[in-house]
């Protein structure tokens, strides 16, 4: 964890793989006051109904985007398999992503501490001006339980989710911090508040 930053945000990341618990925590922290940036959220705000991306979006990929917004499945088909239409995408959306969480930055500037919570954090190397990472993790057979607990997810699915992950090993290993969900709500919650008091403590120093 880095040192505290007076007179700016200390930045926590928060990432975690599928069915951990991440949106639970990223809601204990948001009742607590501290204000969260949601990198999938962005990207739903920027690809939905009159989003600004989907002329740009449409210009590169014919056919992908209605008044709906994106039409993920076609979307999905032009993009899946193919790393150069990939790039093409990410090339329009990270900059957009970019903008909105710089905004979120200064309009929460005078705050000691805010989360930007990342999904893909480790998997597509988003930790840049972070001070400290957060990796919400529990137990193999629970992640499982909750994710094929979810309308239309297979087996087949979950595994080829998990192929694309960084393992959960390995972002614990990484991670400056490591918020436990296979515990009670209450733990979890208690654990969250800590890590809180914890870092606004070391940035009023």
């Amino acid at each position: 964890m880095s040192a505290a930053h007076p007179g700016r945000p200390f930045i926590l990341g928060l990432t975690g793989s599928i069915g951990m618990g991440k949106s639970t925590v990223a809601t204990m922290l948001r009742e607590l006051g501290v204000p969260v940036f949601d990198a999938d959220a962005a990207v739903h705000q920027l690809q939905g109904p009159d989003g600004p991306l989907l002329p740009e979006i449409e210009a590169a990929f014919p056919g992908t985007t209605g008044p709906e917004g994106v039409r993920r499945a076609e979307l999905g088909a032009q993009v899946f398999g193919n790393p150069e239409a990939l790039k093409r995408l990410e090339a329009i959306v990270h900059p957009a992503v970019a903008r909105l969480r710089n905004a979120f930055l200064i309009e929460h500037a005078g705050q000691p501490l805010i989360v930007f919570d990342i999904p893909l954090l480790f998997e597509k190397g988003h930790g840049a001006g972070l001070d400290a990472v957060a990796v919400v993790s529990a137990p193999p057979e629970q992640q499982r339980h909750r994710v094929l607990g979810r309308p239309g997810m297979t087996a087949e699915k979950f595994a080829q989710i998990l192929a694309l992950q960084v393992p959960d090993a390995d972002k614990r290993a990484r991670a400056d911090f490591v918020v436990d969900t296979g515990v009670s709500l209450d733990q979890t919650r208690q654990a969250v508040g800590n890590l809180v008091e914890q870092i606004r403590e070391k940035n009023r120093r």
